[in-house]
């Protein structure tokens, strides 16, 4: 297990011997006194239990775990520090990107990796638009996982080798994710509701504001994203969403 002395490796002269887990895990990152803290988001409780067992074995880390958007919500309790949050693309109430924009929209300082069953190229290269710093197919092994979460914490962006990030890519749908990005939290959560069928008024009641509330976010949506309608603005998030797919088995 990596433990820290409280030190930077480029803050002293003669930086201490650090050993690592295993071979393969060949990442030097931040030497600190405190452990680090991750979060596992996925709805799968035996997933997030052998994902936390492997990082225990690798990591000096304190993990926390959440089946739900909501329940990462509670977990992110204000002045909380989180070094890493390991996210699936599908859990009750988020289907596709729309969990990953939210957290990149709501807590922007915290590190955000896609560990997810899909492994299209397509996929990936729209996490690591919308801010991912890294990608993980669960089909790694567990000593990959290990190496590709110390690569960044190392401050690297992790993708599968091989991944070819031109996939899919088009300037439509690279205006798009950018459009995307300019939301805020609150506007990127109605948006997700609208993609549900849900009306202003049960929106409103979920998010416990007024209706008129909800309007003002609708036509502020409307606006960034270059749309009439609501029944547009979906359309919209879906086509984010094309190239996205949950593989029957997992």
């Amino acid at each position: 297990m990596i433990k820290g002395q409280g030190w930077r490796l480029d803050q002293i002269a003669d930086p201490p011997t650090i050993g690592v887990c295993s071979k393969s895990l060949q990442v030097v990152f931040e030497i600190r006194m405190s452990a680090y803290s991750f979060i596992i988001v996925d709805d799968h409780p035996l997933f997030r239990g052998a994902l936390r067992e492997s990082l225990s074995a690798a990591f000096n880390c304190t993990i926390d775990e959440a089946g739900s958007l909501d329940e990462l919500n509670m977990r992110l309790m204000p002045n909380r520090a989180i070094d890493l949050i390991l996210l699936d693309l599908s859990m009750p109430g988020v289907q596709g990107l729309s969990g990953l924009l939210f957290l990149r929209a709501q807590f922007p300082e915290i590190p955000v990796v896609v560990c997810s069953a899909s492994e299209e190229p397509t996929t990936i290269r729209r996490c690591i638009e919308f801010g991912a710093s890294g990608f993980i197919p669960k089909s790694h092994s567990a000593e990959a996982i290990r190496k590709a979460i110390g690569q960044v914490l190392g401050g690297e962006i992790y993708m599968p080798s091989g991944t070819d990030l031109s996939v899919g890519a088009d300037d439509d749908t690279s205006e798009l994710s950018a459009r995307l990005s300019t939301l805020t939290p609150q506007q990127v959560r109605v948006l997700m509701m609208l993609g549900e069928g849900l009306l202003n008024k049960q929106i409103a009641y979920k998010l416990s504001v007024s209706e008129a509330t909800i309007k003002a976010h609708v036509s502020a949506i409307l606006q960034k994203l270059g749309v009439d309608s609501r029944t547009q603005a979906v359309i919209a998030i879906n086509k984010i969403d094309d190239g996205w797919r949950q593989p029957a088995t997992r």
